[in-house]
C-alpha cells in the first residue's frame, strides 16, 4: 500500500456557488454529514420557505423530528446565526445544523450557549466543512468535522445555570419582602438593598462585625458574624472578640430569651453566633411570610441582646 500526504482544496474548486452547487450536492449525498453526526437526516426539501427567508436544506431524522441545515462556504458570521435561530423557531425544528469553512471562537460558544439553555429535545451543530485530496490524485473529498454540538453534560450544565439563576430571583424577591417587614419594626438594616446572594447585612458598629441575614434552601439564620484582619494575623481579633462575648453567654441568653448557637469556627479566621431556623428555607415559598416576621424579630432581640456587649469590645 502506497501513503501519500494530505493535501487541502479550496471548496470553491469543488463548488463555486455555496447555493446552486454545494447545497445542491448536499442534498444529493447527506450521507457525507450522517457519518460524522449521531442522528440519521432525510432531506425534504431545499430552499425551504419561513417568511420571507429560505432554508439552504429541510429534513426529518430517524426520529421524525424536523432538521435544518444552514450553510457556508466562508467564515462564520452574526447574519447566519440569525437565520439558524429563526429558521428553528418559526418551523419548529429540533435540529440546526450549521456548516462553515472557517468557525470563529465567537460563533462556537453562541452554539455552545444554546445548546445549554434550550430544552433536551432542541440541538445545535456546528460542522466545520473542508475539501480533501492525496497528493498527485484527483479525487478530493468533502471532510466534515463536528466544532460543536449537543450533550448529555451540555445540557445538564445548562439546567444547572438556569437553576443558579432562579435561585437569584427568588433570593432577590425573599429579600424583598423580609426588608419592607424590617422597616416596620426596625432601623437596622434601613439602609440594605435586596441581593441575589443569600446573605445581607449591615454593620454593628464595630469594624469587622455584622449582623447578617442568612437563607438557604435547607435553613435560614440571623447571625453575628466577626470577621477582621488578615487571615493569618496574629493574635486573631476575631477569636479574641469572640471569647469576650463568650463570657457573657448565660447573660446574653437569658436577655434573648433562649440559646443561641455559639460558633468559634476553629479552623477558620472568622467567628459566628447565631440562630437558625431549620427545615425551612428559600424553597419552602409559602412559608415564607412566617419565616420572615421569625427572622426579623429575632434579628431585634439579638442586636438588643449583644448590643452594649459589642459596644464594649476594643
Amino acid at each position: 500500500m502506497i501513503i501519500g500526504k494530505i493535501k487541502k482544496v479550496s471548496l470553491r474548486e469543488l463548488w463555486e456557488k455555496e447555493d446552486r452547487d454545494f447545497t445542491k450536492w448536499l442534498e444529493e449525498n447527506i450521507e457525507y454529514l450522517n457519518e460524522v453526526l449521531d442522528i440519521d437526516i432525510s432531506i425534504e426539501s431545499r430552499e425551504e420557505k419561513v417568511g420571507p427567508f429560505k432554508v439552504d436544506l429541510f429534513g426529518v431524522d430517524n426520529f421524525g423530528k424536523k432538521v435544518i441545515i444552514e450553510n457556508q462556504l466562508e467564515k462564520t458570521d452574526h447574519d447566519h446565526l440569525g437565520k439558524i435561530i429563526t429558521y428553528l423557531t418559526n418551523i419548529e425544528a429540533n435540529t440546526a445544523v450549521w456548516i462553515t469553512s472557517k468557525p470563529t471562537v465567537e460563533h462556537v460558544k453562541s452554539i455552545e450557549w444554546l445548546n445549554e439553555i434550550t430544552p433536551d429535545d432542541v440541538a445545535f451543530y456546528l460542522i466545520k466543512i473542508e475539501a480533501i485530496k492525496i497528493e498527485s490524485q484527483e479525487l478530493a473529498a468533502p471532510l466534515f468535522t463536528v466544532v460543536t454540538g449537543p450533550s448529555r453534560e451540555s445540557k445538564q450544565i445548562g439546567a444547572e445555570k438556569k437553576e443558579y439563576a432562579q435561585r437569584h430571583i427568588l433570593r432577590k424577591e425573599f429579600w424583598t419582602q423580609l426588608l419592607e417587614k424590617t422597616k416596620e419594626k426596625t432601623k437596622l438594616h434601613t439602609n440594605v438593598s435586596p441581593s441575589i446572594y443569600y446573605w445581607i447585612g449591615t454593620g454593628a458598629g464595630k469594624s469587622g462585625i455584622g449582623y447578617n441575614y442568612i437563607i438557604t434552601n435547607k435553613y435560614a439564620s440571623c447571625e453575628i458574624y466577626l470577621d477582621r484582619g488578615k487571615e493569618f494575623e496574629e493574635p486573631n481579633i476575631n477569636k479574641i472578640r469572640f471569647d469576650k462575648l463568650f463570657k457573657y453567654k448565660n447573660e446574653i441568653e437569658k436577655e434573648f430569651g433562649s440559646e443561641i448557637k455559639w460558633e468559634r469556627l476553629e479552623n477558620r479566621r472568622a467567628s459566628r453566633i447565631s440562630i437558625r431556623f431549620e427545615n425551612v428555607g428559600l424553597k419552602d415559598k409559602d412559608k415564607w411570610d412566617e419565616l420572615q416576621n421569625n427572622m426579623v424579630d429575632a434579628m431585634i432581640k439579638l442586636e438588643k441582646s449583644f448590643r452594649k456587649y459589642i459596644k464594649a469590645l476594643d
